[in-house]
C-alpha cells in the first residue's frame, strides 16, 4: 500500500534524477485571472510560461500543486470524486520532446524502483487525427518501442486532444496512461473509452505543439511548444492500491474514522451514510485549504467566499444527517492542519484562523437556517392565500410548493431539499421536485461554466493590454506605497485586456485628492517612458536588493524580478509592458471597499 506521502517522494526523487527541477506549488487562489475562483489544475499558474515567459527554474520543471475543482461538487460522494486534490506535474517549456517523455511515463510507472505496474495491465490512448491536426503515430510508435502491446495502444479523438476553452490558442495531441484492472471487456469494443471500469486513468501527457489562430482553422506549429503532465495524487493512489475509493486511504481514512468515533450512524450503514460521511471530509479538507491559504478568503456571498459557505454548509447539513455535532468541525480541520502543514507552511501557520472561521460560519448558518424557517413559513402562507383567491373564482390550487420558491430556500438560506420536502410534507404539501432540478441543474452550469474556465482572460491571454494593465498595477502600488506608507501591499488584482482590478490594505476610503494624487503619479511615470527590466536572481538576492514580495513559500530558489527605474521593483512571473510609454494614459474609475480594510481600485489604459 503506497500512502500519500511516499507517491510524493517518488515523484521528487524520479524526476530531480532526470534534470527536472523542482518548484514550489503555487496559491489555491488565482492571481491575476478572472476567468476562474480557484486553481482547478497544475498547469494553471504556469500559463504565462507555457505561453512564451521564461521561467526562472529553466525549462524542465515539476511540482505538486493543490487544487480545487467545483464543476463535480454534485459527484462529491462516490467512489472517486474531490473537490480539493493534489495534482503532481512535470514540465519541458519551450521544446516537445515527446519520445523522451513517453520513455520518462513508461519508466515511472513500470519500473520497481517506482509504481511497478506491470506492462501487460497498461494501455494508453493516443490522438486519432482530425480536421485540425494529423493522426499522433509518433507517440504510438514510442509507446509500442518502450514495450507496451500494440493491442493496449488506442487510438481516439476528442479524448486525447487538448485545447484552451473554444478550441483558439494553444492546443495538441495528449496521451493518457491506464492501468487494465482486469475485470472483463463489457463488449468486443472495449477500450479506455468506456465507463464500465475495465480501465482506470493514471496519468495524462499533454504535447501542446499547435496553436489555432480561428475557430474551425487547420492548427499551425506553436512557435514555442511544451509538454504538460498531470498525476492527480488521490487518484493516483486509489489505482495503484486496488481500493475501492479514495476515501480508503491517507488522511481522508483518518478523518473518515474520526467522524465515525463520533456520530450516531455508522459509516457503512447505508449508501446515504457513506455519502454524508464522504461529502464531510471532502468538503471540510476544501474549507482548510481556502481558509488556510496565504490568499486566504472568508465565507461570503460572492465568487470564492460563496463557495466557501457551500462547503462549509453542505458539511452541516450532512453532519445532520449521521448525528454528528458540528462542534468537531474543528477538530478535522485540526487533522488537515498537521497532515498537509507538513508540505504547505500557510497551512500550518493559519491552524487557528481555519478553526475559528468554520465554528463561526457553522453558528452563521445555524442563525440561516432560522432565517429559512421563517421563509418557509411565507411560502406556505403565500400559497393558502392563493388558494383562497382561487375558491372565489372556483379554481382550484394545489398543495404544492414550485420549483422556483424551493430553490431560492435551497440557494439563499441553505435548505436541502431534502428539508423542504420532509417540511412541506408534514404541512400537508408537496414540492416540484422537477422544477427545482430544472433551477438546480442551470445553477450547476453556472457554476461548472465559472470553475472551468480555461485561462482565457486576465494575464493568462499573453496579451499586450493584459500585460500593459499588470504594468500598470506595479507603478500604481509604488505610488499607494508612496502616499500612505510602506505597510500598503497588493491583496488581490484581477486583470482583463478590457481593465485592471486591485485591492490593497487600507484603512480609509480615499478622497478625491488621492485619486487625484495617485492617478498624477502612474500618468507621470508612463510620461517619462521608463523601460522595463527584467532579471533572473536568487531568492536571497531578490530579497537583499530591495525588491518587494511576500518571502516564503510561494517562490522557488530562483525568482524574477520586474524594475521600473527608481519607481517599482517586484518580484513578479510577468508578463510586462517593455517600456512606461506604451501604457499611454491611466485613469481610474472608481475606488471602493473590498473587504474589512481592504480597499479596491478599478482603472483602465486609454
Amino acid at each position: 500500500m503506497k500512502t500519500d506521502r511516499q507517491m510524493k517522494d517518488l515523484w521528487f526523487k524520479f524526476f530531480s534524477e532526470h534534470g527536472f527541477k523542482k518548484i514550489p506549488g503555487y496559491s489555491i487562489i488565482p492571481e491575476n485571472d478572472p476567468t476562474v475562483l480557484f486553481t482547478t489544475a497544475g498547469m494553471h499558474p504556469l500559463v504565462p510560461y507555457l505561453l512564451g515567459e521564461k521561467h526562472p527554474a529553466g525549462n524542465k520543471i515539476f511540482d505538486v500543486q493543490r487544487c480545487i475543482r467545483t464543476s463535480d461538487i454534485d459527484s462529491v460522494g462516490d467512489n472517486s470524486h474531490l473537490t480539493f486534490f493534489e495534482m503532481l506535474g512535470n514540465w519541458y517549456l519551450g521544446a516537445c520532446p515527446k519520445e523522451e517523455m513517453i520513455k520518462l511515463s513508461f519508466e515511472f510507472l513500470t519500473s520497481e524502483d517506482y509504481l511497478g505496474i506491470p506492462v501487460d495491465r497498461l494501455a494508453v490512448t493516443v490522438f486519432a487525427g482530425n480536421e485540425v491536426a494529423p493522426r499522433d503515430d509518433e507517440a504510438a510508435s514510442a509507446w509500442i518501442k518502450c514495450g507496451v502491446k500494440k493491442e493496449n495502444v488506442f487510438f481516439t479523438k476528442d479524448d486525447n486532444w487538448w485545447a484552451l476553452g473554444g478550441g483558439v490558442g494553444p492546443c495538441g495531441p495528449d496521451s493518457e496512461m491506464f492501468l487494465d484492472t482486469g475485470k472483463p471487456k463489457c463488449c468486443d469494443s472495449c477500450s479506455p473509452s468506456c465507463d464500465c471500469g475495465k480501465y482506470l486513468e493514471v496519468w495524462n501527457d499533454v504535447f501542446m505543439q499547435y496553436k489555432v489562430e480561428k475557430a474551425g482553422q487547420m492548427a499551425e506549429k506553436l512557435a514555442q511548444p511544451n509538454i504538460d503532465t498531470g498525476m492527480g495524487l488521490e487518484r493516483a493512489i486509489l489505482v495503484l492500491n486496488g481500493a475501492k475509493s479514495v476515501y480508503d486511504s491517507g488522511c481522508l481514512k483518518r478523518v473518515i474514522d474520526f467522524v465515525e468515533a463520533h456520530a450516531s450512524i455508522k459509516y457503512e450503514q447505508s449508501e446515504k451514510s457513506i455519502r454524508s460521511y464522504r461529502i464531510i471530509a471532502d468538503h471540510l479538507r476544501s474549507s482548510t485549504f481556502i481558509l488556510g491559504d496565504e490568499r486566504g478568503v472568508l465565507p461570503s456571498n460572492v465568487g470564492q467566499g460563496y463557495i466557501l459557505r457551500r462547503f462549509i454548509r453542505r458539511s452541516v447539513n450532512h453532519a445532520r444527517n449521521i448525528g454528528l455535532d458540528t462542534k468537531y468541525f474543528a477538530d478535522i480541520a485540526d487533522i488537515y492542519c498537521k497532515e498537509y502543514g507538513q508540505d504547505y507552511a500557510d497551512i500550518a501557520a493559519n491552524t487557528e484562523k481555519v478553526k475559528e472561521e468554520l465554528i463561526r460560519e457553522v453558528e452563521r448558518f445555524s442563525k440561516a437556517l432560522e432565517d429559512g424557517h421563517r421563509e418557509f413559513e411565507k411560502v406556505i402562507a403565500g400559497i393558502e392565500r392563493h388558494k383562497q383567491f382561487a375558491a372565489m373564482k372556483g379554481e382550484v390550487v394545489p398543495n404544492v410548493i414550485g420549483g422556483n420558491a424551493a430553490f431560492r430556500l435551497y440557494d439563499t438560506f441553505g435548505f436541502p431539499i431534502e428539508l423542504t420536502v420532509e417540511l412541506a410534507s408534514e404541512r400537508g404539501y408537496s414540492v416540484d421536485k422537477d422544477g427545482f432540478d430544472a433551477k438546480f441543474a442551470e445553477h450547476q452550469e453556472k457554476s461548472r461554466q465559472a470553475s472551468a474556465g480555461q485561462f482565457k482572460g486576465g494575464l493568462a491571454d499573453g496579451s499586450k493590454e493584459s500585460a500593459y494593465l499588470h504594468t500598470a498595477t506595479h507603478i500604481m502600488l509604488a505610488g499607494l506605497r508612496k502616499m500612505f506608507g510602506e505597510d500598503v501591499f497588493q491583496k488581490g488584482s484581477n486583470i482583463t485586456p478590457e481593465r485592471l482590478r486591485f485591492d490593497f490594505n487600507l484603512d480609509h476610503k480615499m478622497t478625491a485628492e488621492e485619486l487625484a494624487t495617485l492617478e498624477s503619479f502612474v500618468n507621470d511615470v508612463i510620461a517619462q517612458a521608463i523601460p522595463v527590466n527584467c532579471e533572473v536572481m536568487s531568492l536571497e538576492k531578490a530579497r537583499d536588493s530591495g525588491a518587494l514580495g511576500v518571502f516564503g513559500s510561494k517562490y522557488g530558489d530562483e525568482v524574477k524580478v520586474y524594475t521600473i527605474g527608481q519607481v517599482s521593483k517586484e518580484i513578479c512571473g510577468g508578463p510586462h509592458a517593455e517600456n512606461t510609454s506604451q501604457l499611454h494614459h491611466f485613469k481610474i474609475l472608481k475606488e471602493e471597499s473590498s473587504s474589512a480594510g481592504i480597499r479596491r481600485i478599478k482603472a483602465i489604459l486609454d
